[in-house]
């Protein structure tokens, strides 16, 4: 059961898709059942909050600014902003980007979050 909790607790913290580190330590029965965890929360998400649903993970913690300053620490090619601009993320590169666009990245080690 700990274990578990645990599994569901990465799910917050690293999004859908978990490193393969840390999938390498998971038994087939738990990888299964983060899959189906993952799929229910994400139906669940899609029911609440209009025709665009609510992403629950966003905003964990009460931003204290809506845009933030981050250095891309790999490549990992276009992104694209809701105003139809789209951003190149190239390693070691420096954006001033949304912060909720960006918190999904930061936590899988995409992007890191420059502190002035």
């Amino acid at each position: 059961y700990d274990r578990l909790l645990r599994i569901r607790a990465l799910r917050w913290e690293y999004g859908s898709v978990l490193p393969n580190t840390i999938q390498f330590h998971m038994s087939a029965e738990e990888v299964e059942w983060f899959n189906r965890y993952k799929k229910s929360l994400a139906t669940y998400m899609r029911s609440v909050g209009g025709e665009e649903g609510l992403d629950l993970t966003q905003d964990i913690k009460p931003p204290k600014s809506l845009y933030i300053e981050v250095r891309c620490l790999r490549d990992y090619g276009e992104l694209e902003i809701d105003d139809g601009t789209t951003v190149l993320l190239k390693k070691n590169s420096q954006h001033f980007l949304p912060r909720w666009k960006c918190e999904q990245l930061i936590r899988q080690g995409v992007l890191e979050h420059i502190l002035s």
